[in-house]
């Protein structure tokens, strides 16, 4: 490590680190768009003339796709033909210049390309590779089609969610999601070890795996009780009352916790002293029990309040509670603007409104960079490889970069 860099209060943390990525649509994207976040810098392969297929998704952003916007700022683009030995030949040569390769093609796709990470590795022991699937490298769905819903089916999560009379899956790709954070803080924890040891590392992630381990506390359940969890909507299946709850304009969540705040929530708001310790409502386990009466309880009393009114007298009590909103509620949220966490970020389009990462360091923001146009950095790319603009451009007709 540069002694300098060092004594840079202000340097991104990943700051001097190169990612090659082969990935489309959301979970590779979305581990590579943290890293560039933290200040790798990310070179995305895409295929020529068409790119990552999740920039056809839709046209909601100034007629560029909502989850590509989302998942590529701050990436260099470059189009490739994986098709041909000169397009497969030029990735091989920046993949032998990274520090880090992810790719989340079907399966065998990477062996067959020439990019497996035991041949990448064996000339190039400090490299991390992260291959990225549905169901792993071994087993009886290894090579089947692996969308999000799809796993979400697969693991139990679709169980879990909804109503008592419809399963849902998730609003927001949660499978996708949580690969994607693995695979990001694999790659964080295999660089720090390769700072000791100089040693890379193969890492694989999966979409079924990473689901699986956030379904932990149902599948204890079912494992060791035998309880399938239920679905119960917004609400809880070990925990009453809370759920939505009708307020004379609106509604509200409330999530009681402990016993304490059941005591809290209907002595100090409610003023109803003669429920704390009723004998059917006093512990949890008990409010679980008779979880229909609990809630109609709590309902009839919350229908006295505005949402406004009685979201502030929850918070005077130190009692947990939301107000139910929708994306715009999101977007015009009091938190995110008193906080400044909106940045502009440019696009082929014009400037878009992005929100900074979740994570905050004290002495350097993240960046926000631009969202690549297909192909946008070949030319750069490629003459940091030793092209010429005429092999470049000769390439270029030919179809092999773009």
């Amino acid at each position: 490590m540069n002694p300098d860099m060092e004594n840079d209060p202000g340097l991104l943390p990943l700051d001097g680190i190169t990612v090659v990525a082969l990935e489309q649509a959301v979970a590779a994207p979305l581990a590579t768009r943290h890293l560039a976040d933290m200040g790798a810098r990310v070179i995305k392969i895409e295929r020529v003339g068409e790119g990552d297929f999740a920039r056809n998704y839709d046209d909601a952003v100034f007629g560029q796709a909502s989850h590509f916007v989302w998942l590529n700022r701050s990436k260099e683009s470059i189009g490739v033909d994986l098709k041909s030995e000169v397009g497969r030949d030029t990735v091989a040569q920046l993949i032998a210049k990274a520090d880090v390769f992810i790719q989340n093609l079907a399966p065998d796709a990477a062996d067959r390309l020439g990019f497996g990470a035991d041949a990448l590795r064996a000339g190039h022991p400090e490299l991390i590779v992260v291959n990225m699937s549905g169901y792993g490298s071994a087993g009886p769905r290894r090579e089947r089609k692996a969308y999000d819903m799809l796993v979400q089916a697969e693991t139990g999560m679709i169980s879990v969610t909804g109503t008592p009379d419809t399963a849902t899956k998730t609003g927001v790709p949660v499978s996708d999601i949580a690969a994607g954070m693995y695979a990001m803080t694999s790659v964080l924890g295999a660089l720090f070890r390769r700072q000791r040891t100089g040693v890379g590392a193969r890492i694989d992630v999966s979409m079924f795996d990473a689901t699986a381990e956030w379904l932990g506390h149902p599948m204890y359940m079912k494992m060791y009780a035998d309880k399938q969890i239920p679905r119960v909507g917004l609400g809880h299946a070990a925990i009453v009352p809370y759920d939505s709850y009708p307020t004379l304009d609106g509604q509200i969540l409330i999530g009681v916790q402990n016993d304490r705040g059941w005591r809290q929530l209907v002595t100090d708001v409610f003023k109803r002293p003669d429920l704390a310790d009723h004998p059917r409502f006093a512990t949890n386990m008990l409010r679980v029990q008779h979880r229909a009466e609990v809630d109609a309880l709590v309902a009839e009393e919350t229908q006295r309040f505005t949402s406004a009114a009685l979201d502030q007298a929850l918070a005077d009590s130190g009692i947990p509670a939301a107000e139910l909103n929708d994306l715009g509620g999101l977007i015009e949220h009091p938190q995110l603007e008193r906080r400044d966490r909106w940045r502009d970020v440019g696009t082929e389009a014009g400037p878009i409104r992005a929100m900074l990462p979740p994570m905050t360091f004290s002495d350097v923001e993240m960046r926000m960079g631009d969202v690549p146009a297909l192909g946008a950095h070949t030319d750069l790319i490629l003459g940091e490889l030793g092209w010429s603009a005429e092999d470049i451009a000769n390439r270029r007709a030919e179809g092999v970069v773009g």
